[in-house]
C-alpha cells in the first residue's frame, strides 16, 4: 500500500465534514432527495416534502450558499437542482441504504 499524504487527507477530511454538516438536517436531506430526481421549483418541493415556506426558503438558502444546489430562474419561478457531484454521490448511497432496503425496519441507534 502506498503511503498516504496526511495533509491531502486532512484537507479532504475538512471538505467531507463540511458536506456532512450541511447534510445533517432532515429538511435539507428531504430536499436533496427530491432533487436527485431532477430539477424542481419551490412550489413542487414544498408539496413533495411538506416543508413550510419559511423553513423551505431557509434550507434552500443554506444548500445554495454551500454550493450543493444551483438555481435557474424562469420568469417568476425559481428552479433548483443539485450542483455538487459529491452531494449527489452521497445522496445516492443514502438512498440505497435508507430508502431502498426493505429489510430496514428499525432506526439506527
Amino acid at each position: 500500500m502506498a503511503d498516504l499524504d496526511i495533509e491531502t487527507l486532512r484537507g479532504s477530511a475538512v471538505d467531507a465534514c463540511a458536506l456532512l454538516k450541511v447534510l445533517g438536517n432532515p429538511d435539507r436531506l428531504l430536499l436533496l432527495c427530491q432533487l436527485t430526481q431532477g430539477e424542481h421549483c419551490v412550489g413542487d418541493l414544498a408539496s413533495a416534502t411538506g416543508i413550510e415556506q419559511p423553513t423551505l426558503s431557509q434550507q434552500l438558502t443554506v444548500l445554495r450558499h454551500n454550493g450543493l444546489v444551483s438555481t435557474r430562474r424562469e420568469g417568476k419561478q425559481v428552479n433548483y437542482s443539485i450542483a455538487s457531484h459529491q452531494a449527489m454521490e452521497v445522496m445516492q448511497v443514502l438512498y440505497r441504504l435508507y430508502c431502498q432496503d426493505p429489510e430496514r425496519k428499525e432506526p439506527m441507534k
